[in-house]
């Protein structure tokens, strides 16, 4: 009779596996980055990584799949696999879940996240300030006067609202900087939906904040401006204080 596996014993193949997946995800991205292949790019078959790895087709498979929730490949099924775009969708989606996780215990989880975006923009309007064009001021203000439009209106403007943002840091010509505050706002606004959070209950003063951020970059007073963005994020943060004073 064969011996009965210990409870020891039983899940050493498991692990081994999973360690063993874990080198092939870096083998792919390695290879990746060594063939200089660029988002879009076809990846070698399954057949041909388990020959040139030296692995199982289930080592190969579960690294891919590992590597499609980093966005770093995408699997299509039927047509092979791809480069992914690496985007920034994981770390929203982590941020999103530790948030909402948080929030049952902890109020200061979503301020958290404000304050380093907040940190962020502070740092972001002082570089943006010098390279703005008249045109690109004009802009702003237009954003401002359709936010004022829909205040005046009682609608609601969060597509305005990051409008307004991603306008602002164009001209950095930096694309992380749309990426990033891409996932900070996701996660504000998915949060806020998941808890049933009301609509900004004082749409006038963000629209005033808005215009007292171009005002300063129309004058070409970077600290003006910063501290304008400072109270922006100060009255966020006490929104989503209130709300979630009322969390539990």
């Amino acid at each position: 009779m064969s011996p009965v596996p210990t409870m020891w014993h039983m899940p050493q193949e498991p692990i081994r596996e999973r360690r063993v997946s874990n080198q092939v995800k870096d083998e792919v991205t390695q290879l990746i980055l060594d063939r200089r292949l660029r988002p879009g790019a076809l990846l070698p078959t399954e057949a041909e990584l388990m020959a040139e790895l030296g692995v199982s087709r289930n080592s190969v498979r579960e690294a891919l799949k590992a590597l499609q929730a980093l966005d770093i490949v995408e699997i299509r099924h039927g047509y092979g696999t791809y480069v992914g775009q690496a985007s920034l969708t994981p770390l929203a989606d982590g941020l999103t879940f530790r948030t909402l996780v948080q929030l049952t215990d902890d109020t200061h989880a979503l301020a958290e996240i404000l304050q380093v975006r907040a940190v962020l923009e502070e740092g972001l309007v002082r570089a943006v300030a010098a390279v703005l064009t008249d045109a690109e001021l004009c802009e702003l203000e237009d954003l401002v006067r359709r936010m004022e439009g829909c205040a005046a209106a009682g609608e609601a403007f969060p597509d305005l609202d990051r409008e307004f943002h991603e306008a602002l840091y164009r001209p950095l010509g930096n694309a992380l900087v749309p990426q990033l505050l891409g996932a900070f706002w996701n996660v504000f606004h998915r949060v806020a939906g998941a808890r049933g959070w009301s609509q900004d209950p004082a749409p006038d003063v963000t629209v005033r904040r808005h215009r007292d951020i171009v005002t300063a970059l129309r004058a070409g007073d970077v600290g003006a401006a910063q501290r304008a963005m400072a109270d922006h994020f100060r009255g966020i943060e006490a929104r989503a204080g209130q709300e979630t004073r009322g969390v539990g």
